[in-house]
């Protein structure tokens, strides 16, 4: 039988992973977004050239949890146009994961 555990990271892997919000310093970086998109993620979490998400160290700040084990993003509402297009098993996911370790999705 499977745990509720095994079930999050089998229908939602970025849930057991987190290894795009703690790529680069650099990243999430803000492309697209509207004011409004952009007037909805709350300060805290913004870099001070208010270019993209505030980070510690190489981590997104709005990361919540332990990479590859269990993560979630505290603003997932408000995330920012980069975080939505990045998805399982992609280029950019396959490298994040090559950084922390972890077997590439396939």
């Amino acid at each position: 039988m499977e745990t509720s555990d095994q079930a999050t990271s089998v229908e939602n892997p970025c849930q057991a992973c987190g290894a795009c919000c703690s790529y680069s310093s650099n990243w999430p970086r803000f492309t697209v977004e509207d004011d409004a998109a952009l007037d909805s993620i709350p300060e805290k979490f913004v870099n001070e050239k208010l270019s993209g998400m505030r980070c510690d160290g190489e981590r997104c700040s709005a990361l919540s949890g332990k990479v590859g084990v269990a993560t979630s993003c505290t603003i997932y509402a408000a995330r920012p146009e980069v975080c939505r297009t990045c998805m399982p098993g992609d280029v950019e996911c396959a490298m994040a994961r090559r950084k922390h370790g972890l077997p590439v999705l396939v």
